[in-house]
């Protein structure tokens, strides 16, 4: 079904689409249907389609796109009916060690969720996750939503360096570290399969409204 929203200008060269202010699959599925409807509206100008969590943001060319157009594509979008549509139609399996030096962090959130660290593995494991959005770094999927019972606070002071492949918990989210770099997520584990990589032909292993689900490997 269709909710309410508002579109915002951001300055004479973007705006946004901005939905429901909550983590909901629903509303992310309708963001990513509009960012798609906008990237294939053969409309001259566009710069950028970047869908998040709840929102859109559309960077164009003011000399070149027609802001009429492009306002009726952003209300018609997004007046349309939610859809759960995802780009594959099984999940992308993701091999994960946990714990030990791939996953510092699992001790921790064990200990704080009253369970044994095979118990909190197979609970992230159990899941089927969405990919809500990348950011943050290139090709860094923010997934949900995660089992409350292991859900956790980010540190209160980020590593100084979060090794490539690192799988992190944050609160509902989790996520793989597509690169070297600091990062403040929780680390339960770390796979050998890489989200960012130039050499492929599409650099990026996850596109959002993508399904996930982590695999426990020795």
């Amino acid at each position: 079904m269709s909710g309410p929203f508002r579109i915002v200008a951001a300055g004479d060269s973007a705006v946004s689409v901005e939905f429901e202010e909550r983590i909901d699959p629903d509303i992310n599925a309708r963001a990513v249907a509009l960012a798609r409807l906008i990237r294939t509206s053969g409309l001259q100008g566009l710069r950028d389609v970047v869908p998040s969590y709840r929102s859109v943001a559309v960077y164009f060319d003011p000399l070149r796109t027609d802001y009429d157009r492009l306002h009726s594509l952003l209300e018609g979008g997004a007046n349309s009916p939610a859809t759960s549509e995802v780009r594959g139609s099984e999940p992308i399996q993701i091999p994960v060690r946990y714990g030990g030096e791939e996953g510092p962090d699992l001790s921790y959130i064990a200990s704080r969720a009253g369970l044994s660290e095979d118990e909190v593995a197979d609970i992230h494991c159990a899941t089927t996750y969405r990919v809500y959005m990348l950011g943050f770094l290139p090709g860094f999927a923010y997934m949900g939503i995660v089992d409350p019972r292991i859900a956790a606070p980010r540190l209160a002071a980020p590593r100084v360096r979060v090794r490539a492949g690192s799988v992190g918990l944050a609160g509902q989210q989790t996520g793989i570290y597509p690169i070297d770099s600091p990062g403040g997520w929780l680390l339960v584990g770390r796979s050998l399969l890489e989200p960012y990589d130039l050499s492929r032909r599409d650099p990026f292993l996850f596109q959002a409204g993508d399904l996930v689900r982590f695999l426990r490997v020795a």
